[in-house]
């Protein structure tokens, strides 16, 4: 991404109520080894580590902007737990996973999908599995009440394909302590579309991936998108992908990818402007192209 983290957030979070800001702090310390753990099942997968959710929480705060004044210090807090806490699925044990599976509803997934596929279980229902994560586990983050706890773990579930304008599931005022109230449409809105555009190349670290090992026709294909994408630039009205594909086969890869992005933002934008009095000031997905010999063909 462009420019560097600001914390904005967290430093709002500090100024609003220390005690929050403390046990979010300590919950990081102890989550680092966890976030990790997706690489024993995912070892070639893209950065899904604590570096991930600093990615994430800067994008949550660039998106948000001047809207951060707007914000209370418990949905500062719940958002900043649920940017890291949103991945903890992917690194779940077997032990957790044929525990947590009795307790998700998976559709009609499996009239086209093996159940043997743990993996690509994992992988497609991950969110879900990071919220029977902190069901179980929030003991040990030190969690102050159990609506901060709901809010949460709806936040980190909201990061993909939950219905956000579910009135049941992300009501726009969750009641938390006092008169505080928390509006899930928007905070889920905002990781998700944080998620869906940390796709720069910054993301696959040199000393976590190497391409040449990869074999998965699937994984191949992501990284070499995340290659070709040098930085993802946020502005008050747009995102903006800076993009040097090697070949035509990447940039149509990433075309596809940025109309998947487009109906996020809008699914996103319906969401906030629909239920909250929140806005998404960015309405749209660019592509800024260079360095490749067929620039004019497909820009």
């Amino acid at each position: 991404m462009s420019g560097e983290y600001d914390y904005a957030m967290e430093r709002r979070l500090h100024e609003l109520s220390p005690e929050l800001h403390k046990r979010f702090t300590e919950s990081v310390f102890g989550l680092q080894h966890i976030l990790s753990n997706y690489l024993l099942i995912f070892p070639t997968f893209t950065d899904h580590t604590e570096l991930h959710s600093l990615n994430v929480i800067d994008f949550c705060n660039r998106i948000i902007g001047s809207q951060l004044d707007k914000l209370n210090a418990d949905e500062i807090y719940c958002l900043l737990m649920g940017c890291y806490f949103h991945d903890t699925g992917m690194g779940i044990r077997k032990k957790d996973y044929d525990e947590f599976f009795k307790n998700i509803d998976f559709g009609n997934y499996f009239d086209t999908h093996s159940r043997d596929a743990i993996p690509d279980i994992i992988r497609d229902f991950h969110n879900e599995f990071s919220g029977q994560f902190l069901k179980k586990y929030s003991s040990l983050f030190d969690i102050p009440s159990e609506a901060h706890l709901r809010a949460i773990i709806q936040i980190s579930r909201g990061h993909r394909k939950t219905d956000l304008r579910d009135e049941k599931e992300y009501p726009i005022a969750l009641p938390v302590s006092g008169t505080s109230t928390i509006c899930l449409p928007y905070l889920s809105a905002l990781i998700r579309l944080a998620d869906e555009i940390d796709v720069a190349s910054g993301r696959n670290l040199s000393f976590l991936y190497d391409s040449e090992i990869l074999t998965n026709e699937k994984d191949i294909i992501e990284f070499g998108k995340h290659e070709a994408i040098k930085d993802v630039v946020v502005y008050e009205d747009k995102f903006v992908l800076l993009v040097a594909a090697k070949d035509e086969f990447v940039l149509n890869n990433i075309k596809k990818m940025s109309l998947k992005m487009q109906k996020t933002l809008d699914e996103c934008r319906l969401a906030v402007t629909g239920r909250t009095p929140h806005t998404i000031t960015q309405n749209r997905i660019e592509l800024e192209i260079t360095g490749t010999d067929y620039e004019d063909k497909n820009s």
